[in-house]
């Protein structure tokens, strides 16, 4: 009975919500605001809310996990996952498609006002990503073999590694901009800017997860399911910069 009770209160915790609606103000609604709507101080504002609401359930979780509020092991996020990988795929979907219809359609590409993207960079955050996602691989594998320090250890280098693609994302984005490429120069920078910034704000949600599962492991507080569902979320960040990579950098 008492059993039941710690997966019936797992199963009622509000931080997913919370986290998603932060994760619709931050990426989607801030989007539409900027692009479609053209209103940078409603843009402003969602974002603004969207970080807060993510942080605030960051926070959350953790305090949950050193508390062990939940039971700390109960829940359906693994099984779930999957689905919410797939609501994610069609959204890449749908913007590849129409960078597709704009491209293929282009008397020429890139179009006028595009400056030289140098392929070094995104190179660099190729490996790094890869090198991430075995990373994570190896601490789970740690985890189930009960091996706590190798755990804590081989997942700090998957969130620095998840840190530093995100600040050469970041670096990349205020070079380009520095040369006068922004969101509305042409076609290609709004696509650009759309697809890596949709990308990039999954692996910060990745980062964000990790640090929710480093904070109470180190106080020895782990939960398998939530690790498992980490790293698969992570190895589906990997798998979409493939075609990132591949369209937006390589196919010009």
């Amino acid at each position: 009975m008492s059993e039941h009770s710690h997966e019936l209160e797992w199963e009622t915790s509000p931080w997913p919500l919370i986290v998603c609606v932060g994760i619709l103000l931050f990426a989607p609604l801030a989007f539409s605001f900027h692009f479609v709507y053209e209103k940078p101080a409603a843009t402003l504002v969602s974002l603004a809310l969207g970080g807060v609401l993510i942080l605030i359930s960051v926070i959350g979780w953790v305090k949950d996990g050193l508390e062990d509020k939940h039971g700390w092991g109960a829940g359906l996020s693994f099984p779930a996952m999957p689905f919410f990988i797939l609501a994610e795929a069609f959204i890449f979907v749908a913007l590849f498609a129409a960078y597709w219809m704009i491209r293929l359609k282009a008397p020429h590409w890139p179009p006028a006002g595009t400056p030289h993207i140098s392929m070094v960079t995104p190179v660099i955050m190729t490996v790094i990503l890869v090198s991430s996602s075995v990373t994570i691989h190896l601490a789970e594998m740690r985890h189930e073999a009960g091996n706590h320090t190798g755990f804590l250890g081989w997942l700090w280098v998957t969130i620095i590694l998840g840190a530093v693609f995100f600040f050469l994302t970041m670096k990349e984005w205020s070079h380009l901009i520095g040369e006068g490429f922004n969101t509305t120069t042409n076609a290609y920078s709004t696509v650009f800017y759309s697809i890596t910034g949709l990308h990039a704000s999954h692996v910060f949600i990745g980062v964000a997860l990790f640090v929710c599962i480093l904070i109470p492991a180190h106080m020895r507080k782990t939960n398998s399911t939530f690790i498992r569902t980490a790293s698969l979320y992570w190895h589906f960040v990997d798998i979409v910069w493939f075609f990132v990579v591949s369209q937006v950098y390589f196919w010009l």
